[in-house]
């Protein structure tokens, strides 16, 4: 089972560049973020129309996440327990349905910044109610992969100039520390795990500065595994080169492939 994620950075914006990678790639199930548009507004058919189901979680103009899936679907939930008053569309989990179940989280994390300030508060409460449910999953003893944007540099090797990043809320130490904090729960990083030597690889360049041609990246898109899922681990990469192409996001897909 190949699962990718994919922040798109506005889904209307960018249809045209995910049905050309859904093409190529093929992923079984596609995690998106970003996709800036109201459930309504959703250009589910021309995804239909390549054979994934699509449920999503949508907010106008911003934020937003969905699931595309080639594989049924069962037990899809839409928001991060923990704040009744969160109205922000950042989650999306169901279960996906291959030769064994594979329980899946899709999370938009907030960016936080400026830091210090309350844009970082929500950042690190939300960091906080999104360990609360990776330790309700984990006592499932179920594999489950929580993959998405989660606005957080873990190490310094992931980032090609960390210095830079010092003062910002994806590197300050409150953001890392809370994104270990979930890996020390007993998660696995896939791509660590395939490739733990860095700097990189990369998953996010801006589109300023001329960052994409300099390399001037950082990794902030990742698959954090449970352990019956990182039993059945097989390979994990970086679709590097979609960044490279016309009208692209700034993020690029982030995939793994399992044994289920």
């Amino acid at each position: 089972m190949k699962i990718a994620t994919f922040n798109i950075n506005g889904i209307k914006a960018r249809i045209d560049r995910l049905l050309d990678w859904l093409g190529r790639a093929a992923p079984d199930v596609a995690l998106l973020q970003e996709i800036k548009s109201v459930d309504e507004g959703f250009p589910r058919e021309a995804i239909e129309a390549l054979g994934y189901t699509v449920e999503t979680h949508g907010q106008k103009g911003f934020n937003g996440v969905a699931i595309l899936s080639r594989l049924p679907l069962d037990d899809v939930a839409r928001r991060l327990p923990g704040d009744e008053a969160d109205e922000q569309a950042r989650w999306i989990e169901a279960t996906v349905i291959g030769t064994r179940p594979i329980r899946v989280a899709g999370l938009y994390l907030p960016n936080g910044n400026p830091a210090p300030g309350p844009k970082f508060d929500y950042k690190l409460a939300w960091m906080d109610r999104m360990e609360a449910r990776v330790r309700a999953i984990l006592a499932a003893e179920t594999p489950a992969v929580f993959a998405g944007d989660y606005n957080v540099i873990p190490q310094a090797e992931d980032a090609a100039r960390p210095e830079a990043w010092v003062t910002d809320a994806l590197f300050r130490p409150e953001s890392r520390a809370a994104f270990h904090r979930l890996v020390n729960l007993g998660l696995t990083d896939a791509i660590r795990a395939r490739q733990p030597d860095g700097p990189g690889p990369f998953t996010f360049w801006d589109y300023q500065a001329a960052a994409w041609e300099r390399n001037d990246g950082i990794r902030i898109d990742h698959l954090l595994l449970t352990p019956q899922a990182a039993d059945l681990l097989r390979a994990a990469g970086v679709d590097r080169d979609e960044r490279a192409l016309e009208k692209p996001s700034d993020h690029v897909p982030v995939w793994i492939d399992l044994d289920a």
